[in-house]
């Protein structure tokens, strides 16, 4: 019987392999600016030095790198013969942020049921430029495609199924955009590449977030191409967190919504998820150092954004408790309506509440998980997140 590995190919991280490998695949060879080389050097190094990848997360690694280069030539290609797509305005876009495992995702796509807003969706995140020959007229085979690695995640592990609500044709997070700009916090979510996270920490980014804004007026364009004119954007991400200048840079009106809940509850949480995507990659994952990195990054994230918003945004921001927002989740997106100044139609509220009868969080079995199988202690949380707990949850509970 032959050895399944031998139908593993083997992958070089190198820079001029995952180059010519896109450019080969794309038939193009405009990247646009090169600004991306250096980031992607850095991450290449990393996954070939510190990740400890098996082959098959190699392969993995490589197909996202090699991927988000095809991403970027094929959408320079569009923007070189569609210089139009680059006039499209992106006005007052909602951002949500906050700790992952706060209800970011539920209030996400509950304000994205509004038929009158836009949101970027998975299928869209993994695939942002059409398929060679597609029509708009028809249903859109990036679709499928996208169903089809959600169906290889799942099955490559199971448990990611109770940690987080995976729908290929729901919205999810705009950082996979940040991720063809080689900035983004992606594969440090999907592998331990810690020289590369902690360049992505102490990097400005402008450049990420600008690019960013190119692919959102590039998808913008694309919904208006298929019939789907909305008005507003509603966008998603607990990366934002330690980078609110740099967004508001790209986008000038924005508003944040801010979701919260104790770190001590997200915290495991958060570990816990990055513990199971690294395990699809790598056999050697320690859960201390899983631990270890979840704290001191979104500790960082958090005391960042409680610095920015002190230092001139906070009137950018609304704020939504968790368990408010379990108990009556219209409540909290009322709020956030009138904050905004902006109508709740009818439409959306049937819209958001049929979306939270289909997506009820008892239809998934329970996350499980402990502070200390990665190593933490209720006062070593409370430690790392006084401030934060001290502004948004003790002393919130006190003044209700």
């Amino acid at each position: 019987m032959s050895d399944p590995s031998e139908a593993i190919p083997e992958v070089r991280f190198e820079e001029q392999a995952v180059l010519d490998d896109a450019r080969a695949r794309a038939g193009l060879d405009d990247f646009g600016d090169d600004r991306f080389l250096e980031p992607m050097r850095l991450l290449l190094s990393s996954l070939e030095q510190e990740a400890e990848l098996h082959a098959v997360g190699r392969v993995t690694m490589y197909e996202r790198i090699v991927g988000s280069l095809v991403g970027r030539l094929s959408a320079q290609d569009y923007f070189n013969r569609h210089p139009e797509i680059l006039e499209e305005e992106i006005v007052q876009p909602t951002v949500i942020v906050g700790l992952a495992r706060t209800g970011s995702t539920m209030m996400h796509r509950l304000l994205a049921a509004d038929p009158a807003v836009y949101s970027v969706r998975w299928w869209e995140c993994r695939a942002p430029c059409p398929y060679p020959g597609s029509d708009w007229r028809r249903e859109d085979p990036r679709i499928a495609d996208a169903h089809a690695e959600v169906k290889a995640i799942l099955e490559a592990a199971p448990e990611l199924a109770t940690i987080h609500p995976w729908d290929p044709e729901g919205p999810d997070e705009e950082i996979m955009l940040l991720e063809h700009a080689f900035l983004s916090g992606v594969p440090d979510a999907f592998c331990n590449v810690p020289s590369y996270r902690r360049f992505v920490i102490e990097s400005d980014l402008r450049d990420g977030y600008a690019y960013t804004k190119r692919m959102l007026q590039f998808l913008q364009w694309q919904k208006k191409q298929a019939g789907h004119p909305a008005e507003r954007w509603i966008l998603k991400a607990p990366f934002h967190l330690g980078r609110i200048p740099q967004v508001v840079e790209a986008f000038p009106d924005a508003m944040f919504v801010q979701t919260h809940r104790d770190p001590i509850e997200t915290t495991p949480s958060i570990a816990s998820l990055y513990s199971a995507t690294w395990r699809t990659n790598s056999a050697h994952v320690d859960p201390l150092v899983v631990g270890e990195q979840c704290l001191e990054l979104w500790s960082w994230g958090i005391s960042k954004c409680l610095a920015d918003r002190d230092a001139g945004h906070e009137d950018r921001f609304i704020d939504v408790l968790y368990e408010a927002a379990r108990k009556d989740p219209m409540h909290s997106i009322e709020s956030i309506y009138e904050r905004l100044d902006r109508p709740l139609t009818d439409e959306a509220r049937n819209a958001m509440a049929r979306w939270g009868d289909e997506n009820r969080r008892d239809k998934r079995a329970p996350h499980e998980y402990t502070l200390e199988e990665f190593g933490y202690t209720r006062e070593g949380i409370v430690a790392a997140f006084a401030d934060y707990r001290e502004r948004f949850i003790v002393g919130r509970a006190e003044a209700g």
